[in-house]
């Protein structure tokens, strides 16, 4: 056999790619642009949730955003860490963010208006998120699959506390009712496209299948999502706005509407509610860190040369 043909029979007999190991090229940018598209999507998903820490109803509430927001940091770090193994560098992964060349999430480009958006966000994004990840778990790519463990871990802690966010609401005022509703209304959709285009439209679906990278094709995972949300919002007595979701006793799950695809790849393009204004944030903290990183990157040289002079004085 040949290499590809080796490497074809591990993916297939669930023996986990490793960074040493050998892979088609394909495979390896494939893994390259899915993981940096993931590890930008957590950072800059942290913006329009960090929006709303300063304005949080609660300390308890606060706090609880601040750890939420702290733990999407560290997915990034994790996440470019696994790329990096890709033999990607991470200054190398940012520039692509920075000028556009690398995508993130479309979902972030929606601003968040109300405190209520927080808790659509934990329980309609971060639902989906899970859906999308908790397969990677068992993804070929042994890096991959081993930093989707803790991450969805935690996503599934931010899927609760948004759902417990609407739960309150659902049950105050006429306002807050009216407010819960609303956003549910404004972010079901964007939720919806998070799980990509639709299957024959989605060119490297078919090829993510073979090689393991992906368990579930695009379609698959949204119906999932679907199915899950539509008997979970009867616990908030609010309503999903779909006229057209309704249960297929035949097939033994729910029909929904179509999906906007021209506001999804207007988006993706860059022409979203606040495509410039997320971008434009991670390029201007990027570079008032960059004292910070020179600052690390000296210490750590002269920590190397410190242990290079002790082992020759040994």
């Amino acid at each position: 056999m040949n290499q590809e043909e080796i490497f074809q029979q591990k993916v297939d007999t669930e023996v986990r790619i490793e960074p040493k190991d050998w892979m088609p090229d394909k495979y390896r940018q494939t893994l390259i642009r899915q993981i940096s598209q993931h590890a930008h999507s957590e950072i800059v998903g942290m913006l329009p949730e960090g929006n709303w820490i300063s304005r949080a109803p609660t300390l308890q509430r606060k706090a609880i955003l601040i750890a939420k927001v702290q733990d999407e940091a560290g997915h990034g770090l994790y996440l470019y860490s696994a790329a990096e193994t890709l033999g990607i560098s991470r200054d190398e992964m940012i520039a692509q963010l920075h000028s556009g060349k690398a995508k993130y999430s479309s979902i972030f480009n929606y601003p968040t208006t109300t405190w209520a958006d927080m808790g659509a966000i934990g329980w309609l994004v971060d639902g989906a998120a899970i859906m999308n990840q908790v397969p990677l778990c068992r993804t070929s790519y042994g890096p991959y699959a081993r930093g989707m463990v803790r991450i969805c871990k935690e996503e599934s802690f931010h899927q609760r506390q948004g759902f417990e966010i609407l739960l309150v609401l659902s049950k105050g005022t006429d306002e807050q009712k009216a407010m819960c509703q609303d956003a549910i209304n404004r972010w079901w959709w964007p939720s919806m496209m998070m799980f990509g285009p639709k299957d024959d439209e989605s060119p490297n679906t078919q090829q993510s299948m073979k090689w393991k990278v992906k368990r579930f094709t695009n379609d698959e995972l949204r119906q999932r999502f679907v199915d899950i949300c539509a008997e979970q919002i009867k616990i908030l007595g609010m309503n999903i706005p779909d006229s057209d979701l309704k249960w297929n006793a035949e097939k033994k799950h729910y029909d929904f509407g179509q999906i906007n695809w021209e506001e999804f790849w207007n988006v993706v393009s860059g022409n979203g509610p606040c495509n410039k204004e997320r971008l434009d944030a991670r390029v201007k903290a990027h570079e008032e860190g960059a004292w910070v990183r020179e600052a690390a990157n000296a210490f750590a040289e002269k920590q190397k040369q410190r242990a290079h002079k002790n082992s020759v004085a040994a």
